[in-house]
């Protein structure tokens, strides 16, 4: 039996596996919303204002005048660029548009910069530490890049850490997509076979109590 019809993103799937039931509440039953908080807004403000710096050459806002010097460095590479990119896969592992119907990943890419056989990638991160950089994100975007732009062999990525004033690299070659797919495919398996049972326990980490909105659960102290 095929699985039951679903898409995914690095950021949904990390989520599903931090605790299965705050995922079913907040993609599936989506009876629980998180606000946007003041770090996310300022995120989407200071990455819309690197795009426009990039692809359009806006001057910055003196709160962003700080980014400039890194963003001169992406703007100064040689190649096509692109900015908050949005890419797609179908459950095949081929492209497809980010809304298109049979979508089964989504992923935005912050900053692309694609020349002949080689692609640098970067993912702008405004955390004050990069003490716990997790370069997966980058891993499954290479993939995606392999797809969307067939001419890649190569990917060089890096997590920009603008406020800790780091930049964690990564390198994925195309001649090892099977690899790096096989850790995804059995998180996605995962997921499907949740999905079928449609079981969504609750599973205590680091954003109980504190940080989670599912206040009725169990973790919680509900």
């Amino acid at each position: 039996m095929p699985p039951k019809p679903y898409t995914w993103s690095y950021s949904s799937m990390d989520l599903f596996k931090q605790c299965p039931h705050k995922y079913y509440r907040l993609r599936i039953k989506k009876d629980i919303h998180e606000p946007p908080s003041d770090a996310i807004r300022y995120g989407q403000e200071m990455h819309k204002a690197a795009e426009d710096f990039i692809l359009v050459g806006t001057p910055l806002a003196e709160k962003f005048k700080f980014l400039e010097p890194m963003l001169v460095t992406l703007q100064n590479y040689k190649g096509t660029k692109y900015c908050e990119y949005k890419m797609g896969l179908t459950r095949a592992l081929e492209p497809c548009k980010f809304f298109a119907p049979d979508v089964w990943w989504r992923g935005i890419v912050d900053y692309l910069c694609v020349d002949g056989e080689l692609a640098i990638m970067v993912d702008y991160k405004t955390g004050k530490s990069s003490k716990y950089a997790d370069t997966k994100q980058l891993e499954i975007m290479s993939l995606a890049v392999f797809k969307h732009f067939p001419q890649v062999k190569k990917v060089r990525a890096g997590l920009m850490f603008v406020i800790a004033k780091d930049f964690v690299k990564d390198k994925y070659e195309v001649q090892n997509s099977d690899k790096y797919w096989q850790r995804w495919l059995v998180d996605t398996a995962q997921l499907e076979r949740t999905l079928e049972a449609d079981v969504w326990n609750p599973r205590p980490n680091f954003t109980c109590k504190k940080w989670c909105p599912v206040k009725d659960c169990v973790h919680n102290g509900g």
